[in-house]
């Protein structure tokens, strides 16, 4: 027998931020080869920085899916660039080349990303962009200009069509009316299939009376692009504000987008600058009412509250959508939603903001249907959800992934994900409405999915493991566990709403098996034999679930596994497991070791954003922010969803924590806290 020993090194990466402020990412150093970078988002539409001045990655819109490049699968779309944005000063454009002092800057708090510089001893310039939060489709920059000289300053607003789009049709209309005059610059096309109409508007805000305002002109380039600018003269000394404002929508968020689209840039125009601002801080200033507060660790109170930021800035209330691996920070995995939501990230939103995570779970019961056609194409009964999903909610994992058709447990983790909001907010109307439906559904599908082979047999063959280089096995321990959970969840959602459950569902739950080596260590599956492992599947029956419980037999199982896992290739929710463990059991040194070594190797610059594993290059990788988040809350906080609510369980902190505050837990806004 060959067996694999791996050990964890934590290492450490000096990156270019402000390690004191915990609200504030800042970076003054720029390699344009090794950046990576950060996303303003309000659930809808994300913004990812650039490093050059002006200048913005990807915008991504959420729930715009179409067919083309990967897989022959539905893919997340590019947008329109709303804030693409051009200015010259005395007739020079500015670029990275002619902006000196460049510093850029992540508020957290306010969520809105600061660009700054200075151009020569002609002017400083510096913008703000914001992803507004109380207006699901819009964005607007700030743009300030301080002259040191006299001088002229030509400004453009630059709409450019992603080069998967066709059909591009540009547009420009002035709306003139007393008190302004409303320059719209729209553009609309047609995604790879023709499936949808993407649209986007955008415009300036003015801070002069209409009159006084500089005069707009509209410049066609080609089909693709066109733009509109304006000139001023500045004097010296003299500060000059104006902001562009738009909004970007398609028909699969609204039956007209391409009038929406102006709709919303005209509201935004006579709102006002200030007013939307306002609103905007208004808006996350009522999410961080639930917020996560480390004394004695300055830079982990900085990382977990961007951990935070990104999960908060991902979802939305109000939706049926919910988030990818990746979020809104670019088109990561399609922009398909798996487990990375049920299991990792919508446990912390769901403790922390459960009108968030409400959108979350709407997502797959309007999409349960779907998954009843998928259960019964596979010749099973009630619900069988697909390991990659979009739009339709149809399976979407590319044919050479077995995943697809093998990784069952995803319907486990949404039926269990089903039954942890009723858990939450004691909402017995939304469990008869819509958790019901879940969770009888997917119940059924593992009473039919088992093999009946004998008492204590009721074998579940043939499946790609939590762990998934462990592919096409039997038994698995994550899989058999959850599957379990899922049927005593529906059973007792059942009595709760005075339902009469199957009683073939506790028969079933009670015969799966739990396979284990002859020392009592669980075993991952039946053929399981020592190997390495890509991510947590074991553990995971002792947190989230509840199958192991004994502090010994949960040690046992994290001293084998833990050193099974490589220090490369993994993501990061494998060491956010056993930091919530180790805590749990009062270890809080060596619950700190694995919370460090979660998410500091994979941190990327100039803004520390997550990887999904160590040295990677793809973030912002939501999914580990939410494991590192349970290993806060759920971990060192001790927090503990259960059928009468949320509790608080013992649990221990690192020697150089003082203190860790969680508030605005549940839907009572409660507040925990551990002191050492």
């Amino acid at each position: 027998m060959i067996k694999y020993f791996f050990t964890a090194a934590v290492v450490f990466i000096c990156l270019h931020t402000s390690a004191q402020d915990p609200w504030k990412i800042s970076a003054t150093q720029f390699d344009t080869k090794n950046y990576y970078g950060i996303t303003v988002a309000n659930g809808m539409i994300g913004i990812v920085s650039a490093p050059e001045p002006f200048k913005v990655k990807d915008v991504v819109l959420a729930g715009a899916y179409d067919l083309y490049g990967r897989g022959r699968v539905s893919n997340f779309l590019r947008s329109f660039n709303l804030l693409n944005m051009r200015l010259d000063i005395d007739g020079r454009s500015i670029g990275a080349a002619e902006a000196s002092n460049m510093k850029q800057e992540l508020d957290m708090q306010k969520a809105s990303f600061t660009t700054s510089f200075d151009y020569g001893d002609k002017a400083t310039v510096s913008y703000t962009y914001y992803s507004l939060r109380h207006l699901p489709y819009t964005v607007l920059m700030d743009v300030s200009v301080t002259a040191k000289k006299n001088i002229t300053i030509n400004s453009a607003s630059v709409m450019e069509a992603p080069d998967a789009l066709k059909d591009v049709q540009n547009y420009y209309n002035e709306i003139d009316r007393p008190h302004v005059t409303i320059s719209l610059l729209t553009s609309s096309a047609k995604s790879p299939t023709g499936k949808l109409l993407m649209c986007a508007s955008n415009t300036f805000l003015f801070s002069e009376h209409h009159r006084q305002e500089p005069r707009v002109i509209h410049e066609m380039w080609d089909n693709n692009m066109h733009l509109m600018k304006f000139t001023r003269a500045i004097k010296a000394g003299e500060t000059y504000r104006f902001s562009i404002a738009g909004s970007s929508i398609t028909s699969a968020h609204h039956d007209d987008p391409l009038n929406e689209a102006e709709r919303a840039t005209i509201f935004a125009k006579l709102e006002g600058r200030e007013r939307l601002i306002q609103f905007h801080n208004k808006a996350w200033n009522d999410l961080w009412s639930s917020d996560i507060t480390i004394e004695g660790d300055p830079q982990a109170q900085q990382d977990v509250h961007s951990m935070l930021y990104h999960l908060y800035s991902f979802t939305r209330e109000g939706t049926a959508l919910s988030p990818s691996p990746m979020g809104l920070s670019g088109l990561g995995y399609n922009g398909h939603v798996f487990w990375d939501t049920e299991l990792w990230m919508y446990p912390a939103i769901l403790v922390l903001h459960p009108e968030l995570a409400k959108s979350l779970v709407e997502y797959r019961f309007q999409r349960l249907d779907a998954a009843k056609r998928n259960a019964f194409s596979k010749g099973f009964k009630g619900a069988m959800f697909p390991w990659e999903s979009a739009e339709t909610g149809v399976e979407e994992t590319p044919v050479w992934a077995l995943s697809g058709p093998f990784e069952h447990h995803i319907t486990a983790c949404v039926g269990i994900a089903a039954w942890n909001y009723y858990c939450v907010t004691q909402d017995k109307n939304w469990l008869r409405e819509k958790g019901w439906p879940i969770l009888s559904a997917t119940a059924d599908f593992w009473a039919s999915r088992v093999e009946r082979t004998g008492p204590g047999q009721y074998d579940i063959k043939n499946v790609v493991a939590a762990d998934e280089w462990a592919e096409n096995v039997d038994n698995n321990a994550f899989t058999n566990a959850a599957a379990k959970a899922n049927l005593q969840f529906a059973t007792e959602a059942a009595k709760i709403l005075g339902i009469s459950p199957d009683n073939d569902w506790m028969n079933v739950a009670n015969n799966i098996p739990i396979l284990r080596f002859p020392d009592g260590v669980t075993k991952e599956h039946a053929t399981y034999n020592g190997e390495g492992i890509k991510q947590a599947d074991v553990n995971l029956l002792s947190y989230p679930l509840k199958e192991v419980t004994d502090p010994k037999a949960i040690r046992k199982d994290l001293e084998y596994y833990e050193t099974r896992v490589p220090n490369e290739g993994t993501p990061a929710m494998t060491q956010a497991v056993f930091t919530t463990l180790y805590a749990r059991l009062g270890d809080g040194e060596k619950a700190y070791h694995w919370f460090k070594d979660a998410y500091i190797p994979n941190l990327n610059p100039p803004f520390r954003v997550i990887a999904e594993t160590k040295g990677g290059t793809n973030p912002y990788f939501a999914t580990g922010a939410g494991g590192i988040v349970q290993s806060i809350l759920m971990g060192f906080g001790g927090l503990e969803i259960t059928p009468k609510g949320i509790i608080q369980i013992k649990s221990a902190l690192p020697k150089n924590w003082k203190s860790l505050t969680i508030k605005g837990v549940g839907p009572e806004k409660k507040t925990f806290a551990v002191r050492n």
